[in-house]
């Protein structure tokens, strides 16, 4: 595997997996409702989604860009300006409002599948490995090897950072559901989108 190419999608995973979206605003509902422990299951939900969704995205058109430059220059933009439109649309967003919510009984098969069903609906992790993800699959190796690796990984970093959103749910409620918090969570957040955006845009293959 190419080792730039892996860092690089390191990078721009990590990132995409942090910025606001429907996964990270449940992980932040459930601890803020439940604490951390009642944020495990869905989150697990939404890294088996990860692989869902990767398996029925990426790789069949996986092949296609790995045989053809133009169709990989095609997909490289309009990748590139999905992310620039999601960073600008967060950035102009006003401030997402959290609440302390009252606890509620609910199973871990239950958040599990709520967790499961976000993923493989969610238009940026669908868009994410139809059109960003298989840039990363170098086409002189195994392409099996290297797609099950980047999905694992994918999935690793995603249930790292969503513990990590959790656990500073639990400890700074009080920041995060002021407006100042929902601020600085998406410029934060869209700034990040448009930079790889952008980065995406000019890398070469």
């Amino acid at each position: 595997m190419n080792m730039k190419l892996y860092a690089l999608f390191l990078i721009m995973a990590t990132m995409t997996i942090l910025s606001p979206g429907p996964g990270v605003i449940m992980t932040l509902t459930n601890s803020l409702r439940e604490g951390f422990r009642g944020t495990v299951s869905g989150i697990m939900g939404l890294a088996f989604g990860i692989v869902i969704v990767a398996g029925i995205s990426a790789t069949g058109l996986g092949l296609v860009l790995a045989t053809s430059a133009l169709a990989f220059t095609v997909i490289k933009f309009i990748g590139a300006g999905y992310l620039v439109y999601l960073g600008v649309r967060l950035w102009r967003a006003p401030p997402f409002q959290f609440h302390e919510l009252a606890p509620r009984e609910v199973s871990m098969r239950r958040r599990f599948a709520e967790g499961l069903s976000l993923q493989v609906t969610n238009p940026k992790s669908i868009f994410f490995f139809l059109s960003v993800f298989p840039q990363f699959i170098d086409p002189s190796a195994a392409y099996g090897t290297q797609f099950s690796f980047l999905v694992l990984t994918f999935s690793a970093l995603l249930i790292g950072i969503h513990f990590m959103y959790a656990f500073f749910a639990s400890k700074a409620k009080t920041w995060l559901t002021s407006e100042k918090g929902g601020l600085v969570v998406n410029k934060v957040g869209g700034g990040t989108l448009v930079f790889f955006g952008v980065m995406l845009a000019t890398a070469k293959r």
